[in-house]
């Protein structure tokens, strides 16, 4: 269970000037070592039942100096916190007695049946919160008795609070015209130029995976087709990194291929396609409310042991010899691309193999980093070349970063090729494999 307590920080493009923009999930992986004591000293205090005290040791545990996502003041046996979650605010407060916490959905003028009825079904999927009403306030809310909100209860049920909340306040506002949004004043603004570049990436790679999908024999490729579309799933999370409806489609696609049922994979292939396509349709302005900047406290995806890592890019470097050795180069970039992207979108990864792969998309999507305004650029496509010396420098750059608690990750740069994009990712995810990720 404290496994699913540490996750990261969405990851800036290190090494290279350029504007301030962060890439993939928010995960709170990588907690400096005070902060993980702080979680052991929440849970002490709760059996010592010094309650008070268990929960500043707690919210203490949730903040991230960095991010200033939290913030927690205290007054003797009573106090308040409030933390955010994406396009969400979490407000709370405590006595002697309870804890509350509450979050703001939207706002619904006019009664409507349509809409209780939702929360009434989603009421039976929620473990420690419930949807309310409050006036014309659509509320989330958790509350717990001192005694039995141990660290444990919080972080699990205001996790689910929190996260449920930034997920549905889009989806049902997006559903239902009656209900208006409300308490976002709090994002952070998009640059107009951001926006339009990330649109333009979405549908671009949208439509040249269809375009290479098309002439392929859907039955004998199914393999290779399914590989693009989640690649291309993976991708567009990591670097246009949506909210709101557009991580609603992709988590959508994603899960018709991954559902459990006996439909054979051109089948599945065929509807996640399909999926793309309405992706293509969507207005850009409908694109830009789902490209925002916030702070998040919770992580959705859950840390694993790099052995499960290192499996994952393992067998998609087997899978896509079959490609490169019968004349299709190009899905063969995306299947070796696919064991460490599944990974990144799916697993709390340590940072710095994050920071790594980051390296990887540089070079892969050079043209989007150069189109987002960044100076350094790995891959020049015109010259069909990869800047060897700057990915070398950036990868000993986060080795030495990170040498302090992972002592033997060597990244054996001299086993790189430099020839190609496809040979470059085979060898590049070959040394990701290898990886030792055993902390100090």
């Amino acid at each position: 269970m404290l496994g699913k307590l540490f996750g990261k920080k969405p990851t800036k493009q290190p090494g290279s000037a350029g504007p301030d923009i962060s890439f993939g999930r928010y995960s709170d992986n990588n907690k400096p070592p005070g902060k993980v004591l702080r979680w052991t000293d929440a849970d002490n205090l709760y059996k010592e039942k010094k309650y008070t005290e268990s929960l500043d040791a707690f919210f203490d545990y949730l903040r991230d100096d960095d991010m200033q996502n939290v913030t927690y003041e205290r007054n003797g046996v009573e106090g308040r916190f409030e933390f955010f979650q994406g396009s969400k605010i979490v407000r709370g407060r405590f006595d002697k007695e309870v804890l509350e916490a509450e979050v703001t959905l939207a706002r619904m003028p006019q009664p409507s049946v349509p809409v209780m009825r939702r929360l009434l079904e989603m009421n039976f999927n929620l473990y420690y919160s419930r949807f309310a009403l409050d006036d014309d306030r659509l509320c989330m809310r958790f509350d717990s008795d001192r005694e039995t909100a141990s660290p444990s209860k919080l972080y699990y049920g205001l996790k689910e609070l929190a996260t449920r909340a930034d997920k549905q306040d889009d989806l049902l506002v997006q559903d239902f015209t009656v209900l208006e949004e409300t308490d976002n004043e709090h994002l952070l603004p998009v640059s107009d130029h951001v926006k339009k570049v990330k649109a333009q990436f979405l549908k671009k790679w949208i439509q040249e995976a269809l375009d290479m999908i098309a002439p392929l024999d859907t039955e004998k490729y199914s393999g290779g087709v399914a590989y693009l579309l989640l690649s291309l799933i993976y991708r567009i999370d990591y670097l246009i990194t949506p909210e709101g409806k557009l991580l609603y489609e992709l988590e959508k696609i994603g899960g018709i291929y991954f559902k459990k049922d006996e439909r054979p994979i051109p089948e599945k292939n065929r509807d996640m396609a399909e999926e793309f396509k309405k992706m293509l349709t969507m207005p850009d302005e409908e694109i830009y409310r789902s490209l925002i900047r916030s702070k998040h406290t919770f992580s959705i995806v859950a840390p694993q042991n790099y052995k499960t890592i290192a499996e994952s890019i393992h067998a998609s470097n087997q899978n896509m010899v079959w490609y490169r050795d019968n004349n299709h180069p190009q899905i063969g970039l995306k299947i070796s691309e696919y064991g460490i992207a599944y990974c990144q979108y799916s697993y709390s990864l340590p940072s710095a193999v994050t920071e790594l792969f980051h390296i990887l998309m540089q070079v892969n999507y050079a043209d989007f980093f150069e189109q987002l305004g960044y100076t350094e650029t790995l891959y020049n496509k015109t010259k069909n070349k990869i800047d060897a010396s700057a990915v070398v420098d950036q990868i000993k750059d986060i080795q030495a970063r990170w040498k302090g608690k992972y002592p033997g990750m060597d990244f054996k740069t001299q086993n790189l090729r430099f020839d190609s994009l496809l040979n470059f990712t085979l060898s590049y995810t070959n040394e990701l494999e290898f990886l030792n990720m055993e902390p100090k």
